[in-house]
């Protein structure tokens, strides 16, 4: 099953030159795909159309086999692909960690007791609970890390989609996420630049380079 579909994307920052011009892929139900290629390809600018936060000069998105081109069409997509932001600060807003892994499943419509339990469940499938009631402010980069995606993985995405998830982690927390990403059944697309990591959890994939993408 086809689950995300980019054909002949093209994308310029205004004024600048472009970023991709004919970037085309798929991703297919259970796959672990990498993107990889050199700082400033356009690799995060591809994840962000997938996702809808921005949206291309040209080509097409589609997502579970309807095409997405409006801001509405996206509403799907979000709420069935997970994404773990680069920078972990810039997706947890909450006081606390219970609050910040509650936040997904309350917004889908749960009750409280029910996103409570799914808080619960989720810390406690990836080793976390420890966390459960810290402040989200005051955990270390790798800690932040993992409840990021314990908030994801909270929304029961089919997709999950990460972008560069082994920043600021130290050792423990590094071997940490790659065990918790191993046992997963979703579909991963993966960013990073960490040749070992991409080895464990994506070895293949695509490679963007001079604006477009090539299987490899």
């Amino acid at each position: 099953m086809l689950l995300l579909d980019l054909n002949d994307i093209h994308f310029a920052y205004p004024g600048l030159d472009p970023v991709l011009e004919g970037a085309s892929m798929t991703l297919k139900a259970g796959e672990r795909l990498s993107i990889v290629g050199p700082n400033g390809a356009g690799k995060s600018t591809l994840l962000k159309i997938i996702m809808g936060l921005i949206a291309p000069d040209r080509g097409t998105v589609t997502a579970f086999g309807k095409p997405c081109s409006s801001e509405p069409d996206f509403y799907e997509v979000r709420r069935r692909v997970g994404f773990v932001f680069q920078d972990a600060d810039d997706q947890l807003f909450c006081p606390t960690v219970a609050e910040d892994v509650a936040f997904g499943p309350l917004n889908l419509g749960k009750s409280k007791q029910e996103a409570l339990a799914v808080v619960d469940a989720v810390l406690s499938r990836l080793g976390l609970m420890h966390l459960r009631d810290r402040v989200t402010h005051k955990l270390s980069g790798g800690e932040k890390r993992l409840v990021t995606l314990a908030t994801v993985l909270a929304m029961e995405p089919e997709v999950l989609i990460l972008d560069e998830p082994t920043n600021a982690l130290d050792p423990e927390n590094y071997a940490r996420l790659a065990e918790i990403l191993k046992e997963l059944d979703q579909a991963v697309l993966l960013v990073s630049h960490d040749p070992e990591f991409r080895e464990q959890i994506a070895p293949t994939g695509y490679h963007l380079m001079e604006r477009t993408l090539s299987r490899v």
